[in-house]
């Protein structure tokens, strides 16, 4: 496969399983492209016209030919200039490696990281929260995060792979969709009725089983294997952790349960506050199973793939 087929694969992926809906994200493109249409001359030299076929800004092609075949790719969770070096190292000795892909966004796709975050907006609404409610909470929470990612060292990365003369790519959002439907749909499915007998579901994935084994698996932080799960919400995209304000509208709206990748000290207490139940499943074996599910469909392009940095890599088929 090309990269540029690797690229266009997992937006496609993505999209499909964007928790909003294909028609949700379709109308988010219509708008971009009605955007850049009345946009001046000036403003356009500065815009990245990957928007308007790309609804996720932090998933990038950020260093090599498009047009370059791919043979072998090296994935990880976390794909920096030390991992960078290992691939370089790796090609000394011997394993020809023709594109890294990393899971967390590196270079412009981090820089834009906050954008992808409107995304939450929509998926508090599915759970009851009123769309102008979860637009109101979300902007402070967006705006934060923007201005957090201002002052940081973008290109390191990507800066590394150039002068290595590595393709360099990001699938964040993207694969976070993946992992998001994926664990709602068996959720949803099989309606565990207690916590414990959600934390067993959990565990059923190998990347979960994998993490309990090194202490990094699925973990309740706020109640207790006895207790009912109640309406399960599975928080996994957009970005990265939300709103403390969303937890008292997520009560109110019914939800007894998140199921989540990690959270912060003053969300966990906003959780305990309004009774909500909190399933950490645990951060790389979540990432790990959204880049499989996307990783299976590369493979099946030809494509070896070399797991790193993190990834625990587990096939199950194309999905």
């Amino acid at each position: 496969m090309k990269i540029r087929e690797i690229y266009e694969l997992v937006i496609a992926k993505g999209m499909e399983n964007d928790p909003r809906g294909i028609d949700k994200v379709k109308k988010q493109l219509e708008k971009e492209k009605k955007k850049y249409e009345e946009m001046k001359e000036e403003d356009r030299k500065y815009y990245d016209t990957d928007r308007l076929a790309n609804p996720y800004t932090d998933t990038r092609i950020l260093a090599g030919d498009p047009e370059k075949e791919v043979k072998c790719a090296l994935v990880g969770i976390d794909m920096e200039v030390g991992e960078v070096l290992l691939a370089d190292r790796l090609v000394q000795r011997g394993r020809p490696i023709d594109l890294i892909i990393s899971h967390h966004p590196e270079g412009k796709a981090m820089a834009a990281l906050h954008d992808v975050m409107h995304l939450q907006e929509d998926t508090l609404a599915q759970f009851g929260v009123p769309v102008n409610v979860a637009e109101g909470i979300m902007a402070p929470r967006i705006g934060e995060v923007k201005r957090a990612l201002m002052p940081l060292n973008h290109n390191r990365a990507v800066d590394a792979a150039r002068l290595l003369d590595f393709a360099l790519m990001s699938t964040h959002t993207v694969a976070d969709n993946m992992v998001n439907t994926y664990l709602q749909k068996k959720i949803d499915d099989r309606k565990p009725e207690t916590l414990g007998d959600l934390l067993k579901l959990l565990k059923e994935e190998h990347e979960y089983a994998e993490a309990s084994l090194t202490s990094a698996g699925p973990t309740l932080v706020l109640g207790s294997k006895e207790r009912r799960a109640g309406k399960i919400m599975v928080d996994m995209t957009g970005g990265t952790g939300g709103s403390e304000d969303a937890y008292a509208k997520l009560s109110q709206a019914g939800v007894g349960t998140l199921v989540t990748m990690h959270i912060g000290e003053k969300h966990r207490k906003e959780a305990e506050k309004n009774h909500i139940n909190v399933v950490i499943a645990g951060h790389m074996a979540s990432d790990s199973l959204g880049m499989n599910l996307l990783l299976d469909q590369i493979e099946a392009g030809g494509v070896e793939i070399i797991a790193c940095a993190g990834l625990i890599r587990h096939k199950r088929g194309r999905n």
